[in-house]
């Protein structure tokens, strides 16, 4: 098994600007920490993957949080990545899992629901956020990335994502692509792409024949049409620590932080992000007070 990677591509000359990525590994990391069904698996898989792309457009230290909020049982699923590759996600209700659908997939529609948005905000190091936002317009991910992209970003893109899961929960694949249009990309170019996109087979399968982020391009654009500029290492990383969670907890007021210790004799603390849990004694909190004073 290789390591989970994104490969950055350009196609037809530079008109066409494509990312890919194999994240099984990563996703199995996050299927683990939070014990996802398969339904789930797939919906946070498919918006990690999405994400952790999102993130290889971005520079330096800078960084994007992605939130989708469908309004379907799974509740928000949130996942943050940066330009280096590490990227974290968890879902309200893990344990959320349907039937198949009429095409035998996991109803991913039917978990994340169609009435709702997709959230970005990117973190640019500036003082300023960017943020932007679409409605979800089919719950399946793959579609509400492109329309993100199409309407908040007036990028035109296809967003294919997909996610396997085995029979006992584990992940078997998963993976996508963002491939993007840039300004004065010629119109044969753009009708090249869509015939491709038209003609391609489904992301999950590409991925579950073997194929490396680079073959997905290849496949979907013609190996004598894609430029390969750098691969970035994907891995599931979370930068909770127990100083940020006592920062949080001063931020609850000196009241609060009395009761914690007079009743809880301490408190404890659990990252939404990797599920560890943080202790805090009644020395550290009553330390705490002291210095808010």
């Amino acid at each position: 098994m290789t390591q989970d990677y994104i490969v950055k591509a350009l196609a037809f000359g530079g008109e066409i600007r494509a990312y890919s990525a194999k994240t099984t590994d990563t996703i199995q990391e996050a299927q683990s920490r939070h014990y996802t069904w398969p339904t789930a698996s797939a919906a946070l898989g498919r918006t990690m993957s999405a994400t952790v792309m999102m993130g290889a457009m971005l520079k330096g230290d800078q960084k994007l949080t992605v939130t989708v909020e469908g309004g379907g049982p799974i509740g928000k699923i949130i996942a943050d990545a940066d330009a280096k590759g590490k990227v974290r996600g968890y879902v309200t209700n893990p344990q959320t899992h349907f039937p198949l659908n009429e095409q035998g997939k996991l109803d991913v529609r039917r978990a994340v629901g169609t009435s709702g948005a997709i959230n970005v905000v990117k973190d640019v190091g500036m003082r300023d956020y960017y943020t932007g936002n679409s409605p979800i317009v089919s719950g399946e991910l793959g579609e509400d990335f492109t329309y993100y992209f199409a309407n908040s970003e007036q990028v035109p893109s296809s967003v294919g994502v997909g996610v396997l899961v085995n029979p006992d929960n584990s992940i078997k694949a998963a993976g996508g692509f963002i491939i993007q249009v840039m300004p004065g990309a010629k119109d044969g170019t753009i009708d090249k792409l869509e015939a491709a996109i038209q003609a391609m087979k489904p992301v999950s399968q590409m991925i579950d024949e073997g194929l490396t982020p680079e073959e997905m391009l290849e496949a979907i654009l013609g190996s004598e049409n894609v430029v390969f500029l750098e691969t970035v290492p994907v891995a599931f990383e979370c930068h909770c620590g127990h100083d940020k969670f006592l920062n949080a907890i001063k931020g609850l007021g000196e009241a609060e932080i009395e009761h914690m210790i007079q009743v809880d004799h301490g408190a404890e603390a659990e990252c939404h992000f990797c599920r560890t849990k943080y202790q805090y004694t009644e020395a550290e909190l009553t330390a705490l007070l002291e210095e808010m004073k």
